[in-house]
């Protein structure tokens, strides 16, 4: 089994380098680590970085999770490739490109780019942030999926992520305590579909509607609240049509009730998309 132990950051192409710039600090409020190889990295929590704009095409997205060991790296790329998955070994060059040991990749059955990593770098400097957006740290993403079900057996039998609901076919998974740090939404395409990071009060959450309202940023979805994990949300227009999320307040299941949690199941319209009553403007949200 593939041993997950954290997702670790997004990578994205963009036509635009100094529209990503300026949209990931000014408006996200992300913290920039460095500007190098054609790329600028960006910080939102105590990692090197968890989020990578690099000058290329808007539709090649990559996600990252991090493994343990280097036993663990080597037993996941033995088991894609007996399951007939392409794997690649990364090259030296393109691991300090990452600011990580060493890593693998490969794409999921809907074809979206997984990247595992080996002892990625930690900053040694207190996270700060360009703006006060109140965030904590980056915490989960939202993948394209062109077969839930399918997916969701590569995620939870190859690898340790186990679903802890579903809204409609799209279930939510999680590999630690955090209710879901990957969620798969039925697509005709593959690709990262949203990128979040948390706030630490619903009043950071609120704050930034307004801030987002007042420049003109589109609203996509929220505020509301999830059912599912809880979470007060606010979904928002990135550079390249990608999707931001700000949340606070998920939910967390314990060890102790990791093996006795039973998954939810909600509808694939709007009350199981959102408590308050908000309605999505997010195509794969909408039923």
């Amino acid at each position: 089994m593939i041993n997950l132990h954290d997702i670790r950051y997004i990578r994205l192409g963009t036509a635009n380098l100094d529209e990503a710039r300026r949209y990931a600090t000014q408006i996200l409020g992300l913290q920039i680590a460095r500007e190098a190889n054609g790329a600028v990295y960006f910080r939102s929590d105590s990692r090197d970085h968890t989020l990578c704009y690099y000058e290329g095409d808007p539709q090649e997205t990559t996600t990252a999770f991090e493994v343990r060991t280097a036993q663990d790296l080597e037993d996941a790329a033995v088991l894609l490739e007996r399951n007939k998955f392409n794997v690649q070994h990364g090259s030296r060059a393109d691991a300090e490109v990452r600011y990580v040991d060493d890593f693998i990749r490969f794409k999921d059955p809907s074809g979206n780019n997984i990247e595992l990593v080996l002892r990625p770098h930690a900053s040694g400097r207190r996270y700060f942030p360009s703006r006060d957006a109140g965030i904590t740290g980056f915490s989960h993403i939202g993948l394209r999926t062109l077969n839930a079900r399918r997916d969701e057996l590569f995620w939870t039998q190859l690898a340790n992520a186990r679903v802890s609901d579903r809204i409609g076919e799209a279930p939510l998974l999680r590999i630690d305590e955090v209710h879901h740090k990957i969620a798969l939404f039925p697509s005709s395409h593959p690709g990262v579909q949203h990128i979040n990071h948390q706030v630490e009060t619903v009043d950071d959450l609120m704050r930034a509607y307004y801030f987002l309202v007042e420049r003109g940023i589109r609203i996509l979805f929220g505020p509301g609240r999830h059912p599912t994990s809880g979470a007060m949300f606010l979904y928002f227009e990135g550079p390249d049509g990608m999707t931001y999320e700000y949340s606070t307040g998920v939910s967390l299941i314990s060890p102790e009730n990791d093996a006795s949690h039973q998954p939810r199941q909600f509808p694939a319209e709007g009350a199981g998309f959102c408590a308050w009553g908000a309605k999505p403007d997010i195509p794969e949200f909408k039923s």
